[in-house]
């Protein structure tokens, strides 16, 4: 099967803190890395959204032209995305030429379909600025919760996307000035015209998560009406029809086509991007977060369906908020895990997979503590799962050489039999869940099969076993532990997704040729495989034991986001 998996577009004047990397590029990579595994033909895309006023204002502030400033920042997230072993087979830019051709290709069809008008649209003008102002560079009190500030395009509190002229008491954010309204010729995408047709779809999205389908069904009870598409702006793509050419496409209806751009890059070739997009029997997977759900639930396949060539999503997996230490995180007030950080907080990359995979927040916003990563780790991550690999590696290297045996059949017991079903179902399980989306609980199988293991290796005592002077004794003991080595390896293979590094380390203390993640290896991950007669390689711990200093001189330095003229390497300003 031919299947493409995104992750939500990361605005590039925004580095990511912790909850960006579990609410879209964690959970997308997971995914991904698991549909390979199956031997599924993946592409896994991504990028940076560039365009947009703020990026212009932001690039000015710091004395660099947009572009530039744009491309340093894209290389930051870049390589905050290939520290966490995000797998992307590309992370492109929405700013490239390539990307505005397509985007235009893709209004002209639209267009041609008969979806867009012409139409008036008020925005507010700031005097003081002398510009046009993005929704976002307005701000106010939400007119349902009353929150301030809201943004003029979205509240964060109740999330409900918002006009900027439906804010009370409306400011400018860069000045602080009022702002007044004034009316400039725009193109609008006319969604109600596709109102019933996503309706009908959506309806038969029954393998959607529910919260996901209430979103979009709430969004279509309350009516979809006209969008407007463009904006008065200097940074973007420019709009390619007569009396429109000083204007560009609004950010939100060309960062999406990067989906298409993207894919076009990574592809190859034309047919092989055709597969990727106009194939029906191509599954298409976008991973986002709470509040992008609306947006690629109803507005990507509405105009995915007022251009009529390409294919609409198989599935929206949205997802919730990630919460640090009891609150919402925030850049502004220093309150986050700040992931430009992480790499010199020492904390080992796999470690910090496993405890964010604990906290994906699939059907409820979840909380990021120190105290219980520390717990977690040390408890599930190394005492459950890196216990088992290292103590079955080591007891068969000190007591036997290293070398295992197969049991011959009529050989195994319940217990040796107990485990061995006991992989099979946990395999089959963590498979089921996978392919629906619930990583969660995915890997809670493979660290229950890891439990499993532990439980067995304590019953059976191969300890006691290899220590003996009866031939028989220890023979018995070169089949227990080939059997444990067989479940470390089935660990290794289910284990891949989520933890990369760890699982390629367990393959190569278990002397086993080739990859845990191989296109295909995931189909015989609940079987006992391995050679008759093995012999095991050397052990090492997969993983450090977290010590409370350790824990806490990691806190600190990832909490306190960098100084983003640092990041982009500019000199520091001159001193009075």
């Amino acid at each position: 099967m031919r299947c493409l998996v995104t992750a939500a577009l990361p605005y590039v004047n925004a580095i990511p803190h912790i909850g960006n990397i579990v609410g879209s590029h964690l959970p997308a990579d997971i995914f991904a890395r698991y549909l390979r595994s199956k031997g599924h033909d993946v592409l896994f895309v991504g990028g940076s959204d560039e365009h947009g006023t703020p990026n212009v204002l932001a690039a000015r502030e710091h004395g660099l032209p947009v572009e530039e400033f744009c491309a340093r920042l894209h290389e930051i997230h870049a390589r905050i995305y290939r520290w966490f072993d995000i797998s992307y087979d590309i992370f492109s830019r929405t700013s490239k030429p390539l990307h505005h051709e397509v985007t235009r290709d893709f209004f002209d069809r639209v267009r041609a379909n008969g979806h867009i008008q012409e139409g008036d649209l008020e925005q507010f003008f700031c005097p003081k600025d002398e510009r046009f102002l993005p929704d976002r560079y307005v701000e106010g009190t939400c007119p349902h919760c009353r929150y301030r500030p809201a943004y003029g395009d979205q509240c964060e509190r109740c999330g409900r996307s918002l006009e900027p002229r439906a804010l009370i008491d409306p400011a400018c954010k860069i000045c602080g000035a009022r702002p007044a309204l004034r009316t400039s010729r725009h193109l609008f995408l006319r969604f109600d015209r596709i109102a019933p047709r996503l309706e009908e779809w959506i309806g038969r999205a029954e393998h959607w998560r529910p919260q996901v389908r209430a979103i979009a069904q709430g969004w279509l009870r309350e009516g979809l009406r006209e969008r407007c598409i463009t904006r008065d702006l200097e940074w973007g793509v420019k709009v390619p029809i007569p009396g429109f050419t000083d204007k560009v496409f609004y950010v939100w209806f060309d960062a999406p086509i990067g989906y298409i751009t993207f894919t076009r890059e990574a592809a190859g070739d034309a047919a092989r991007f055709e597969g990727f997009w106009r194939d029906p029997g191509t599954r298409i997977f976008h991973w986002l977060g709470k509040d992008n759900i609306y947006f690629h639930s109803i507005f990507w396949p509405g105009m995915l369906m007022a251009e009529g060539t390409y294919s609409l999503p198989h599935r929206v997996d949205g997802l919730q908020f990630l919460n640090y230490e009891g609150q919402k995180i925030s850049k502004s007030k220093k309150w986050g895990i700040f992931c430009e950080r992480l790499p010199e907080a020492g904390l080992d990359v796999d470690i910090l997979r496993g405890y964010l995979t604990f906290l994906i927040p699939e059907t409820g916003d979840t909380e990021f503590r120190w105290d219980d990563l520390e717990r977690r780790v040390n408890g599930e991550l190394i005492g459950t799962f890196a216990n088992f690999v290292n103590r079955t590696i080591s007891l068969a290297r000190s007591k036997l050489g290293g070398e295992v045996v197969r049991p011959a059949d009529g050989e195994m017991d319940p217990l040796d039999l107990e485990l061995a079903a006991a992989a099979a179902r946990r395999a089959a399980e963590a498979d089921r869940l996978l392919e629906a989306g619930e990583l969660r609980t995915a890997f809670s199988e493979v660290l229950g099969l890891a439990a499993d293991g532990n439980r067995y290796f304590d019953r059976v005592a191969p300890w006691k076993l290899a220590k003996s002077a009866e031939d028989r004794d220890r023979a018995r003991a070169a089949r227990v532990l080939w059997l444990c080595a067989a479940i470390a390896r089935s660990l290794a293979v289910l284990a891949a997704p989520f933890l990369p590094r760890s699982a390629a380390r367990i393959y190569a203390q278990l002397a086993i040729p080739g990859r845990p993640d191989e296109p295909g290896r995931y189909a015989d991950a609940g079987r006992l495989d391995l050679p008759e007669r093995h012999v095991l390689g050397e052990p090492q711990p997969l993983f450090r034991k977290l010590a409370p200093e350790e824990v806490e001189r990691a806190r600190k330095i990832a909490t306190e986001p960098s100084d983003l003229a640092a990041l982009l390497e500019l000199p520091p300003p001159p001193t009075a």
